[in-house]
């Protein structure tokens, strides 16, 4: 090849990299033909596009730590930061709501024979700690839990970052060792509790009568009425998914990934916010909705009148089995 050869050659060469690298180039430039140091060489759209992830090369073993960008995730903090706020706003302001405006229209119920002076037990000691001991660690968790959902929009700019954020670690660890207490509870009273929450044909009949919210008419019971046993199904169903879905995010990436823990935490936060929403519900109806009701779990025994009102069929069949005629005329 001659000398001449070789330099169209060489030119030919460097014209065609200069077409291939054009691109990259422009890139590069502003509009006035300056460098442009903040431009991408690459389109991010289109990297989005290719991929569901953008992923990097690392030495260490943690596959993880190569991900540079998930864009799943923005999903994820869109529902974490956005609408868990504002669905978690409604649902647990519009339950406090909907029992402020009961309270108002109905008031507290009554036992219209007046007490009658005569106590019979309801629940043993061991029935009420399992209940409290699942109660007091709800409570716990219900607390923690919103602070992790809340605490940057309401309890932040009132203690300021560094407080809260003491308080966050601390609430981290009363939330993750609570759980514990929380699952050993629901156990219990899913054993203790089982038979006498199975569905019968007597709450067809409390149904029927009104569920004991019409005075003119008497909803018979057993031991729980269906109001009662619609809030120990939903719990102990609600209790076992926010369980599973605890434990998922307490023991993070064994046997899953990213995503699988992204769909944990979503379930976890929106069966949480429902699971508190019904057990408000529930402390209404046990505390200022009905008078009488707090004393079954608070000293384990409760009015024979009350009994007689709210529990017919099982204040029957705890008289029969222990001999008992009492009379029902209120206390003087």
């Amino acid at each position: 090849m001659t000398a001449f050869a070789r330099i169209r050659f060489v030119a030919l060469l460097l014209m065609l990299f200069g077409l291939t690298t054009a691109p990259v180039l422009a890139q590069k430039l502003g509009p006035d033909g300056a460098p442009n140091p903040t431009a991408s060489v690459a389109n991010q759209k289109t990297l989005l596009e290719q991929a569901p992830r953008i992923q990097g090369r690392i030495d260490i073993p943690d596959v993880k730590a190569s991900v540079l960008m998930q864009p799943a995730g923005r999903t994820w903090d869109y529902f974490h930061e956005v609408l868990l706020h504002w669905g978690g706003a409604v649902v647990i302001v519009g339950m406090l709501a909907v029992l402020a405006l009961a309270y108002l229209i109905m008031g507290r119920l009554r036992i219209e024979a007046g007490r009658s002076g005569q106590k019979i037990v309801r629940f043993k000691a061991f029935e009420r700690f399992a209940h409290w001991l699942t109660a007091v660690s709800f409570v716990l968790l219900g607390l923690t839990g919103l602070n992790i959902t809340f605490g940057k929009v309401l309890l932040r700019p009132l203690v300021g970052p560094d407080l809260f954020s003491d308080i966050s670690q601390v609430a981290k660890y009363v939330h993750n060792f609570t759980s514990f207490a929380f699952v050993a509870g629901l156990v219990l009273i899913t054993v203790l509790f089982f038979r006498d929450n199975l569905f019968k044909r007597v709450d067809i009949d409390w149904v029927k009568q009104g569920g004991g919210f019409i005075k003119s008419k008497h909803a018979p019971a057993g031991r729980f009425n269906l109001g009662e046993k619609m809030v120990y199904w939903l719990s102990v169903a609600a209790g076992l998914l926010v369980s599973a879905s605890g434990f998922v995010l307490l023991f993070p990436f064994y046997g899953t990934n990213i995503a699988d823990m992204q769909i944990a935490q979503v379930a976890h936060a929106v069966i949480a916010i429902l699971f508190i929403a019904l057990i408000l519900g529930h402390i209404y109806i046990g505390t200022l909705g009905m008078e009488g009701a707090f004393e079954a779990m608070g000293t384990g025994e409760v009015d024979i009148n009350w009994a007689r009102e709210h529990h017919d069929r099982w204040l029957a069949e705890k008289l029969e089995a222990e001999g008992r005629q009492p009379s029902a005329t209120p206390a003087e």
